[in-house]
């Protein structure tokens, strides 16, 4: 039997930081990918010189995560590629539009012209970000619980400020654009970005990422790695493999064997067995490793019962265009943006949340659209473009070829309606559904793409059930590292970070009492 100190399931970029810090510890690492390629959903493809991203695209957490700039991906072939607009936001076909410009005085003098007050409230909340800015990212990605960042934040900011920094978090979106800005182009610079996750605009907690998303895009751009998303894995990889982890692909892992109480390694589907010494890192999906991985014996009746209500985010469809020229929007806002969400305004927002939520395809959709060759113009051949939109169908409807076929058309008329001749321009569409996306990466069930939900519900001690939270397991040596766990989804390596470091802690002196405790009150919780 082969025997390493770690086996890490999943060279998704969660994984390669897992395999990247346990291998600058001295560890000797097995990283292991069902995929022919490293990067999960950070991935490309090409075709006949075109790159195009296969899952995921523009990373502003990528850029601000201390986890990946602590890893100095530069020195490993990264660089980041930035489009000459932030992003921009437009609703109806006649709809103006507003852009996020790369300079927030611009994007100021945009909003205090769309109504007076506004451009000062946006210089007011770029300001508060600017200065909370280093602890909250810090409290979010790099600790769990994340104690000495909060109270590092809760110091900066004082008591007064700090709860009003726990209430914007709980607000709904719409409701926080409505006491920020008088007008609708405010509210709607953060209601987009809110909906890169799953959460209606009256829901609480949309507020929250409407505003950090907002905050991080005019901080850090929605800048894509040249050479397409895969350069990022890739530079990962390379990371992980100079601190001496192994990367091998094309290999599944079908079992994590528990004897005692612990992970004792994987066997793969050709019968591989690799014994891990002290852990085994799975940066897969929650029902991945509790329904397939682990045998059901080792799998407590609570958890499995628990597991039962694990939601999924919102199924995705995502369309991906070659266009012959740049797409011919009407409002000179969205020309030059790296991002546009398009197709509705703030309040239809939430008219179109409540038929996704109501199991209705809305007749209108909202698509978020990625212009990847004015980010970045080795993408497509000079004068062309690479982009893609992609919006959501019904939880329930993921599976409906029919409903499915209907969104997918109905995103291609919106962006007809706000782009006139688009689809003169269009050379080739391909086409990714629910059950596509599923079946290309097991991590993205139903077509979600945020490994759960990232409602309240699913949060935090409750992600990705009921427990503890973060990367530990029942069982000793076994760790989640994915989406699956706090902080959820997105392109920052924080879950991969959290679970090599609880790794490292559980084998010094001092934190296997801690580890033991930890897995006792986990068996009590899940027991029943």
């Amino acid at each position: 039997m082969e025997s390493v100190d770690a086996v890490v399931i999943g060279a998704g970029h969660h994984g390669l930081v897992s395999a990247a810090v346990l291998a600058d510890a001295g560890w000797d690492v097995l990283v292991l990918e069902e995929r022919n390629e490293v990067g999960g959903a950070v991935a490309s493809r090409e075709v006949d010189g075109w790159v195009m991203d296969e899952f995921s695209a523009c990373h502003p957490l990528g850029v601000a995560s201390p986890v990946l700039t602590g890893l100095g991906l530069e020195d490993h072939g990264l660089s980041w590629a930035h489009a000459p607009r932030v992003v921009a936001h437009v609703g109806e076909d006649d709809d103006p539009g507003v852009v996020m410009e790369r300079d927030p005085a611009a994007t100021a003098a945009t909003l205090e012209a769309d109504h007076p007050g506004d451009g000062e409230a946006w210089v007011s909340m770029v300001e508060h970000w600017q200065t909370v800015r280093e602890p909250l990212l810090a409290a979010l990605l790099t600790a769990w619980p994340p104690v000495t960042d909060t109270a590092r934040l809760v110091r900066r900011l004082g008591l007064s400020d700090s709860l009003d920094l726990a209430r914007l978090a709980l607000l709904p979106v719409d409701r926080l654009g409505r006491e920020r800005f008088g007008g609708e182009a405010g509210r709607s610079l953060l209601a987009g970005n809110a909906l890169h996750a799953d959460i209606s605009p009256t829901g609480a907690g949309s507020g929250l990422y409407g505003w950090m998303m907002t905050m991080l895009a005019q901080d850090v751009g929605f800048p894509s790695p040249v050479g397409g998303t895969r350069m990022l894995a890739e530079a990962l990889r390379s990371r992980a493999e100079a601190g001496g982890a192994r990367v091998e692909t094309g290999v599944r892992v079908e079992a994590v064997p528990v004897r005692g109480g612990r992970a004792t390694g994987v066997v793969t589907a050709d019968g591989r067995r690799v014994r891990a010494r002290r852990a085994v890192v799975a940066d897969t999906s929650a029902p991945a490793l509790y329904d397939r991985l682990l045998p059901a014996s080792a799998v407590p009746a609570g958890l499995r019962r628990r597991l039962e209500r694990f939601e999924w985010d919102l199924p995705t469809i995502k369309l991906n265009f070659r266009l012959s020229e740049p797409a011919p929007w009407r409002s000179e806002a969205a020309r030059g943006a790296a991002v546009v969400h398009a197709g509705q305004s703030s309040r239809g927002l939430v008219r179109w949340a409540a038929a996704i939520d109501s199991g209705v395809l809305p007749e209108r959709p909202f698509a978020l659209v990625g212009q990847m060759s004015t980010v970045d113009p080795t993408r497509s051949p000079e004068g062309t473009e690479a982009l893609w939109a992609y919006s959501h169908v019904p939880r329930e409807s993921w599976a409906d070829h029919e409903v499915v076929a209907a969104g997918i058309e109905r995103v291609e008329e919106m962006l007809e309606g706000l782009a006139p001749g688009f689809r003169e321009v269009v050379l080739d569409r391909w086409d990714q559904t629910p059950t596509s996306l599923q079946e290309s990466d097991a991590n993205l069930g139903q077509g979600g793409v945020g490994g759960g939900t990232q409602q309240l519900f699913q949060q935090a001690i409750f992600r990705p059930v009921t427990g503890l939270g973060g990367p530990r397991t029942h069982l000793a040596g076994l760790y989640l590292g994915s989406a699956a766990i706090h902080p959820g989804g997105g392109v920052h390596g924080g879950c991969g970070w959290l679970a090599a470091n609880a790794a490292l802690r559980d084998h010094r002196w001092w934190g296997r009492p801690v580890a033991r405790a930890q897995r006792g009150l986990l068996g009590r919780i899940h027991g029943g």
